[in-house]
């Protein structure tokens, strides 16, 4: 069985940062994408970052130049690191992990397949 834990949430000011982090158990790890999704109060759940074969990473365009997303293969465990917080970041965070195929879906929610519980995130002004 899947099991995708996140931890590292919490609350920050704005300007601060924050480490997410995934514990993956029940798949192999480096067969799938991992990514992380988020979803703010009274709206839909959004692609935040994600990683392909442990290499290629890919941003939205709102977290580009402040998130971070790595992964470590002998912790079976994915990473989001958050700096320069807004608090626009304010949201529950989703791990993800699927087989998204070509790069350019990798930030299609529906192709994800195991989810996390999430994390909540709270930046402050």
């Amino acid at each position: 069985q899947v099991h995708l834990v996140e931890s590292g949430g919490g609350l920050v000011q704005a300007g601060g940062s924050l480490r997410l982090s995934c514990a993956a158990s029940g798949l192999t790890f480096s067969g799938y994408d991992m990514g992380w999704f988020r979803q703010a109060p009274g709206k839909e759940r959004e692609f935040v970052a994600a990683i392909k074969w442990r290499s290629i990473t890919v941003l939205a365009n709102s977290v580009k130049g402040r998130f971070t997303i790595s992964g470590d293969n002998a912790k079976n465990t994915v990473y989001l690191q958050m700096n320069s917080l807004k608090p626009e970041d304010t949201a529950v965070y989703y791990c993800a992990a699927g087989r998204t195929g070509a790069t350019y879906n990798i930030g299609k929610e529906a192709l994800y397949d195991y989810w996390g519980q999430g994390t909540q995130v709270t930046v402050s002004s």
